[in-house]
């Protein structure tokens, strides 16, 4: 039999329901070509994908808040290669031999392979010319309505992986069927509209095929499943991101009406353990605590670095660190930044660190806390967006500000489309702080907005705080001016990874410019 690493089996409620009780199992014993003969053996290798979020999930921050005016990488007097990679994405030149890009490119296609297998096991078809996806006849015993829901589910975590590629790396290679690694040398990149063609088709087919249960009566053993309404919401946000503000303003009307999903009372509620999969959560990369292998890294990561256990047990690496502007933009009154911002030290010594994703740990990076990738509040703030400077717009803003304590906006304050665009930006900013949503955010509103192109405000952001925080920097220490230069359109996408162009021997892969 084949070796080819391993898959976690999932006994009981899965690590996607409300226990995680998990026990793992060699692959090795396990050969794809035969292995996914029924329909209980494809919902195992479906479970393995959504476990495949964790390893993506691992540098996704490093390629998204920390490029923002979010982040920053904390530790700005290290010269170890870990933290200078971190400073180079934070810095906006990292070389094209960058680990951390290469990192994230391979785990999310490799989960992208297997998630063709799991299709390609249910015969699910994608055809290129059609932008559609196809149910062929499948070969193995499966339930018609367990094919049809575990099918949704690929679907839609090849869109999410997909849409994230896209808007990381730009035109990317679409794999959309299992493929041989010599026929894989023949495939070169593909242009963006097909690529936005299969997250389109994929999150369609997820929309129409996942359950369509209300919140309120989703059973426990889906929980953290992929669904119809995350489908949807995913879907809301790629037409935004096309500037296709209609369509995506009928599919977020529905989640709103019909889905039965809502915001939580309290804003701390939404990110605590104890409360994991509430009402507010269409769709998070879960974690499980307990020695297993599955728990979640950042608690650690991102604690201060020498905090020994005060802020959490086994230290902190000082990762992703608060920006001043960030900590500033937040009012003293609201309920927000006491959750997003914690305080580590005080006088000149303290050190801000994101508080979010840090919960109590008993063992150093085996936390239990999920990340969030869809919220409600996400969807209410994504109406505003589709729905543009509207009265109905400032309430669907004012019920995430009256959350966090904040007084309503209205028409009078906000009178025209630049306030409007400023407030929408500005709301998502503090509401979705370390979420890895500021940098998408940006990249969408350098299009779809008057107010927020994103090479001057990342120039400004540099600016702002460069004499307390860039100037410390021993290797390289560049100059403003230095820094500013390599913030252009084109470094806006990150490089295609140098391994991915050197190792094919029959095609010319093309860089993307600015690299």
């Amino acid at each position: 039999m084949k070796s080819i690493n391993y898959i976690l089996i999932i006994c009981g409620l899965s690590l996607l329901g409300c226990k995680k009780n998990i026990d793992l199992y060699p692959q090795s014993n396990l050969n794809t070509g035969t292995y996914y003969s029924t329909g209980a053996e494809v919902s195992t290798a479906l479970t393995g994908c959504y476990s495949g979020l964790q390893k993506t999930m691992v540098d996704e921050w490093t390629l998204t808040e920390l490029r923002s005016d979010n982040a920053v990488m904390g530790n700005q007097g290290s010269t170890s290669t870990v933290n200078r990679d971190l400073s180079d994405l934070d810095m906006f030149f990292p070389n094209t031999a960058h680990a951390g890009l290469y990192n994230y490119w391979l785990n999310t296609y490799y989960n992208i392979r297997n998630l063709n297998l799991v299709l390609n096991s249910l015969a699910i078809d994608y055809d290129p010319a059609a932008g559609t996806i196809g149910m062929g006849t499948v070969a193995i015993p499966v339930q018609e309505s367990d094919r049809k829901k575990m099918a949704a589910e690929a679907c839609f975590l090849r869109a999410y992986h997909y849409f994230n590629l896209v808007r990381l790396y730009g035109a990317v290679f679409l794999v959309h069927e299992p493929l041989a690694p010599l026929d894989a040398l023949d495939m070169n990149r593909s242009t963006l509209a097909d690529i936005y063609k299969l997250i389109e088709a994929d999150l369609n087919f997820a929309a129409a095929n996942g359950p369509t249960a209300r919140f309120s009566s989703i059973p426990a053993v889906d929980l953290g499943r992929a669904n119809s309404w995350s489908a949807k919401a995913l879907l809301a946000k790629v037409y935004l991101t096309e500037n296709k503000k209609s369509d995506a303003k009928t599919l977020l009307q529905d989640i709103i009406t019909n889905s039965g999903y809502s915001l939580q009372a309290s804003y701390a509620n939404v990110f605590a353990t104890t409360s994991e999969m509430n009402s507010e959560i269409l769709f998070a990369v879960r974690y499980k605590a307990g020695g297993l292998g599955l728990g979640s890294p950042f608690p650690n990561l991102f604690a201060p670095l020498n905090s020994g256990s005060a802020v959490v047990n086994g230290d902190g690496s000082g990762y992703n660190y608060p920006t001043s502007e960030l900590n500033s933009l937040y009012t003293a009154a609201d309920l927000r930044k006491a959750v997003t911002i914690g305080v580590y030290g005080s006088g000149s010594s303290a050190k801000l660190y994101p508080k979010k994703h840090i919960t109590a740990v008993a063992v150093a990076k085996d936390g239990e806390n999920d990340w969030t990738v869809i919220r409600y509040a996400d969807v209410l703030l994504m109406m505003a967006e589709a729905d543009g400077n509207t009265t109905n717009s400032l309430n669907m803003i004012n019920l995430t500000r009256a959350r966090a304590g904040l007084t309503a906006l209205t028409a009078a304050n906000v009178s025209s489309v630049d306030q409007f665009e400023l407030a929408l930006a500005t709301e998502r900013r503090l509401e979705f702080a370390f979420e890895n949503q500021r940098w998408f955010d940006m990249l969408r509103f350098n299009t779809t907005m008057t107010t927020q192109p994103v090479v001057p405000l990342i120039k400004a952001h540099f600016a702002n705080i460069y004499s307390t925080h860039y100037l410390l920097y021993p290797v390289p220490r560049l100059t403003l001016a230095e820094m500013q230069a390599f913030v252009t359109t084109d470094r806006l996408l990150l490089p295609i990874p140098q391994r991915e162009i050197d190792n094919n021997t029959r095609l010319v892969i093309p860089q993307n410019p600015g690299y």
